[in-house]
């Protein structure tokens, strides 16, 4: 077994450098893994990633313990090929591989949203034989049209989210927030950039009103605040914190970080359900889960020495974008993967949190971020996104169907760099999108 892996690990690898436009892209192993131990758990965290869950008791222990409360089945369903999800067209489809955070006025006790009574913090639309799912949530869309400097119209959606269904009685006065599954890879690389870069970027002075800041989210394993870095607003810690959540609040998958199942107090058969083990994804498991999504390679960028890639990128300079989205930064030692520690990376961020207007809040607060704060998302392999997943929308929600629209949409602190965007002739703009497809 072990040595099938390496053979396949070494074809990965060896693959010349055309195969980061296949499909695959986006689930190439980081070059340096190697090792038996390290193939084993690489794939076996691939596995699990992949892996269909079932409803509890199952002939297949290691992978039973379904909800009782859930989104989906498996991670894949809403990271399809490791990438990014997409908004539903309209309101009578599915919401397939976006979700609903909830809240309600208020902090836990870690400073954190604090979770609705009956429906907690996350909307499940599905529950396992004998337990109601949550209710159904649906999506209108509203456009407007902004003109740009050349006279060029560009549609801009926003969504108007509504529920029906509701199992566990109204929803009352709720916060919410939708999220479009997001790309997979590169993680590992974030997690492994020191605390004191982050503040670093954080302190450094930036033209047009741009700041940004750090939050500081709650550690479950270590019962401490520290500095946040994953999720669309900086509200985990580390790569096995969001891994865990994910797995609880989106497949209702108990860890060793969260123990008890995904029921709130007053969803009696959902407490009720049978368990697939205390807990349903080991110790061994979620690690391997975390070695995986750690090594998984950002896709090499394309077509750097063209000109007008080279004319897109000064122009991205120009208009501000570098300030948020900044293209390189340097990884510290990571705690427990030495082949992330001490490299430079290209991720086109700089994890910190930015007021981005009114346009794009969601009105819902996350430790320090505010309603109107959103984590700078990191672009690498955002000129892939079309070819591995065909029609997945940008920005936290999806509601941007292109890269302008996603541009146009920024707002608080990018709306200095909007504007220099706007003022572009048609062949400026052709030359930044160029720039942004290379990435």
């Amino acid at each position: 077994m072990k040595r099938a892996m390496g053979m396949l690990l070494g074809v990965l690898l060896s693959q010349p450098a055309s195969a980061a436009v296949t499909r695959e892209a986006f689930s190439q192993p980081l070059p340096g893994l190697v090792g038996p131990e390290q193939l084993e758990r690489f794939f076996h965290g691939r596995s699990l990633f992949r892996q269909a869950w079932v409803v509890a008791p199952s002939r297949d222990a290691a992978f039973d313990g379904l909800g009782p409360l859930y989104n989906r089945i498996s991670c894949i369903a809403c990271h399809p090929k490791n990438g990014r999800g997409q908004a539903p067209a309209s309101q009578h489809e599915p919401l397939r591989t976006l979700l609903v955070r909830l809240s309600l006025p208020g902090r836990d006790g870690h400073g954190g949203p604090l979770p609705h009574p009956a429906y907690g913090d996350q909307l499940n639309e599905s529950g396992i034989p004998g337990v109601a799912g949550e209710g159904q949530p649906h999506i209108r869309w509203q456009e407007q049209f902004v003109t740009l400097a050349d006279g060029q119209r560009v549609g801009l959606r926003s969504p108007q989210l509504s529920f029906s269904e509701l199992a566990y009685g109204p929803l009352g006065d709720v916060r919410t927030s939708m999220r479009v599954g997001s790309v997979v890879f590169g993680l590992g690389l974030l997690e492994a950039i020191d605390a004191s870069t982050l503040q670093a970027l954080a302190d450094v002075p930036k033209p047009d009103g741009v700041k940004g800041r750090v939050n500081r989210v709650w550690s479950v394993e270590r019962q401490r605040l520290e500095p946040g870095r994953f999720g669309l607003k900086s509200n985990q810690p580390d790569l096995r914190q969001q891994v865990a959540s994910a797995m609880h609040g989106d497949l209702g998958i108990t860890s060793p970080l969260y123990p008890e199942q995904n029921c709130t107090a007053l969803q009696t058969a959902c407490r009720q359900a049978e368990s697939g083990g205390e807990p349903e994804l080991d110790t061994q498991q979620l690690g391997d889960l975390h070695f995986y999504l750690a090594h998984l390679a950002p896709p090499p960028r394309r077509d750097r020495d063209k000109p007008q890639v080279q004319r897109g990128e000064r122009l991205f300079t120009e208009a501000g974008c570098a300030q948020c989205h900044r293209p390189r930064l340097t990884t510290g030692q990571h705690p427990l993967y030495p082949l992330l520690s001490a490299r430079q990376i290209e991720p086109y961020s700089d994890l910190l949190l930015h007021n981005m207007g009114p346009g794009l809040a969601d009105g819902r607060d996350d430790y320090l971020a505010d309603g109107r704060e959103w984590r700078t998302p990191p672009l690498w392999g955002l000129g892939l996104l079309e070819q591995i997943n065909p029609g997945a929308g940008y920005l936290h929600d999806g509601r941007a169907r292109t890269l302008e629209e996603a541009v146009l949409w920024h707002g608080g602190e990018g709306a200095v760099a909007r504007e220099r965007f706007k003022a572009l002739e048609a062949n400026d703009r052709w030359a930044l999108r160029a720039f942004l497809q290379s990435l």
